[in-house]
């Protein structure tokens, strides 16, 4: 698969939504180069607002610029806007739903060599516990671009995960992106692949895998956490009688928690998780850490067999 970079795409993105809306302000917190939102600070810089390393005054500042009317999109690294920030997330923008767009990129352990401390692992968790948030996790550069897009038409608070390193485009350029509706990628009847952000590709190479050995799986990508889709998971366990969830977070209060509230709720059927269970990652590059951490398409095709074992 060709590869392209989530925070780049972000990043121009953004400056054509500039060109469209001058109502659109944009904030960071000392990092324009990684999160790309240099892309608009170039070509609008009286739009363009660096808060320096004041994470939680960024959040109030765009607070108060939402309440007066603007279109605010607010971006960091994806462990510093969750993590160091909720407080103010919970008091100042979701409690009031204001109109702010939270664009976190480096989420996950794939920020690599940066290490644990940067490693954005609980982020789905939190803003997934704020009421009022859409939280969206896009596949590849192409979801990322009409996610960004939708969040600007969208009135409301949302949380959009981006990576650090580049990732493989699983989309052609006309895809059509619609929040809370999940996307069926391949289809299948003997079990179901529910996945997000970069584990919607190794889903894909795993189910291609799996079907030369005659397991037919689904591949589900469910790029929104909240609201979730839950028609879509019922009709996957519905159908497949088997989910395996995998996700690059941790097991409580993602991805999989999620889905296996909805399963247990209404259609519960064998389930199987790959995720980063209750530990830290240590230091190193992205590929390295994906594979000890058990994140690769060989550690969701072991799941979707232990799992058929049970269905």
């Amino acid at each position: 698969m060709a590869e392209a970079s989530t925070r780049e795409t972000y990043g121009k993105t953004l400056a054509e939504l500039g060109r469209e809306n001058e109502d659109i302000v944009v904030l960071d917190a000392d990092l324009s180069p990684s999160t790309m939102t240099s892309f608009f600070a170039r070509e609008f810089p009286g739009r363009f607002f660096d808060c320096g390393l004041q994470e939680q005054n960024m959040i109030g500042i765009a607070a108060g610029l939402a309440a007066s009317g603007k279109l605010v999109f607010v971006s960091s690294f994806a462990i510093f806007v969750s993590c160091r920030c909720f407080d103010q997330l919970r008091l100042c923008l979701s409690q009031p739903r204001l109109n702010v767009k939270i664009v976190a990129t480096h989420g996950g352990i794939t920020v690599g060599e940066d290490g644990s401390s940067h490693h954005a692992i609980e982020d789905l968790a939190l803003f997934c516990a704020l009421p009022g948030f859409t939280v969206i996790v896009p596949a590849d550069a192409v979801e990322t671009a009409a996610a960004v897009r939708q969040a600007a038409r969208d009135y409301g608070p949302f949380c959009i995960r981006l990576s650090r390193p580049k990732t493989p485009v699983v989309y052609s350029e006309d895809y059509q992106f619609t929040s809370g509706r999940a996307v069926t990628m391949r289809q299948g009847k003997d079990a179901t692949i529910i996945a997000a952000g970069i584990m919607v590709a190794k889903a894909l190479e795993a189910a291609d895998v799996l079907a030369r050995q005659n397991i037919d799986c689904r591949v589900v990508n469910m790029h929104t956490l909240k609201p979730l889709d839950e028609t879509a998971i019922v009709k996957a366990a519905s159908e497949t009688g088997a989910i395996v969830v995998t996700e690059e977070h941790l097991a409580q209060g993602g991805l999989g928690s999620r889905v296996a509230q909805v399963v247990a709720r209404e259609e519960p059927v064998p389930m199987g998780f790959v995720n980063l269970g209750d530990s830290y990652a240590s230091s190193g590059k992205a590929d390295e850490l994906l594979q000890r951490c058990g994140l690769t398409a060989r550690d969701v095709e072991e799941a979707v067999r232990s799992t058929l074992k049970r269905k």
